[in-house]
């Protein structure tokens, strides 16, 4: 009989590219992970890996095995799922990863208001800019907290769950130069930043990629003087007088000095937020907490940033 936690192994080996990163991903050594993946070798009785460069790839065994070995992992969490329904009982941990972006003010009122209606729930929440999804799919964390930008086409990974929860403009940023009252300005022209030395994420990422794409569509190539993901660090150089930066309005503490907003005019930039879990017919109460929390400070937030009437 196959062991499914060497099934898992596999699937790990064959998301993470390596032995070695798989190893670290599961805390186990290298060794014990290629000796667990050598009993499945020797259960079956055919090849399921073979080198690839640097990394390792699935033989075509390995590929028909794993298609089985997704159905089976999913068959176990549908079970799991399934009898923590009849406790009816929110569970003891949970982990949630999420985007730096969203720390302030989702995920931290979120796990505020798991705190006080779940005292027994531990959450841990993992904060990254890396490929949350494909984590969510490994089983590394129970629910996701990301993004997507419209622009861009939708890339949810097989056997994920998503229920939006927040559409979020980008905000152009400016230093305050003390002759207007700080946030929500007149709307200002795409097209007006051409001539504006930007801070801009690295191309390569989501925003990154949404920014040039609206800046191209307005006609110009945008002249950008600083990179950085870290939205900290774009705001530095955007009081300090020396940029302009475009960020996401749930990543925006409105109370911070010494810059100015405004909405975008012409072509609008927007990214949807979400909560993301792995399919399940029968949602797993703990999860099911975790994204209520999630849903009910995003909606939170939208209702405070709405237009006065």
């Amino acid at each position: 009989m196959l062991d499914i936690r060497r099934l898992h192994m596999l699937k790990t080996v064959a998301v993470r590219g390596s032995i070695t990163a798989a190893a670290q991903s599961l805390e186990l050594s290298a060794g014990a992970v290629s000796q667990q993946l050598a009993a499945l070798r020797s259960d079956v009785g055919v090849d399921l890996l073979r080198p690839d460069g640097r990394t390792v790839a699935l033989t075509e065994a390995g590929r028909v095995l794993l298609e089985h070995a997704d159905r089976i992992l999913a068959a176990m969490e549908e079970a799991e799922c399934a009898v923590a329904v009849v406790k009816g009982t929110v569970g003891t941990v949970a982990t949630l990863g999420a985007l730096p972006s969203t720390v302030a003010r989702i995920v931290a009122p979120a796990l505020t208001a798991l705190a006080a209606d779940h005292p027994q729930l531990a959450v841990t929440c993992l904060i990254t800019d890396q490929a949350q999804l494909r984590e969510l799919t490994l089983g590394t964390v129970d629910v996701v907290l990301g993004q997507r930008y419209l622009h861009l086409p939708e890339t949810t990974p097989k056997g994920i769950a998503v229920s939006p929860l927040l559409d979020d403009p980008l905000l152009i940023v400016t230093a305050d130069d003390g002759t207007a009252g700080g946030s929500d300005e007149r709307p200002v022209g795409l097209r007006d930043l051409a001539t504006h030395h930007l801070v801009l994420p690295p191309p390569a990422t989501d925003c990154g990629q949404a920014i040039l794409h609206a800046c191209h569509q307005a006609g110009f190539t945008p002249t950008t003087r600083y990179v950085t993901a870290d939205i900290a660090a774009q705001l530095t150089l955007v009081r300090a007088g020396l940029a302009t930066a475009l960020v996401p309005r749930t990543a925006i503490d409105p109370t911070t000095p010494g810059i100015r907003t405004a909405s975008v005019e012409d072509h609008p930039i927007l990214r949807r937020l979400f909560a993301a879990r792995r399919h399940t017919e029968t949602t797993n109460p703990t999860t099911a907490a975790v994204i209520t929390a999630l849903r009910t400070a995003a909606r939170q937030d939208r209702t405070t940033h709405l237009p006065p009437a």
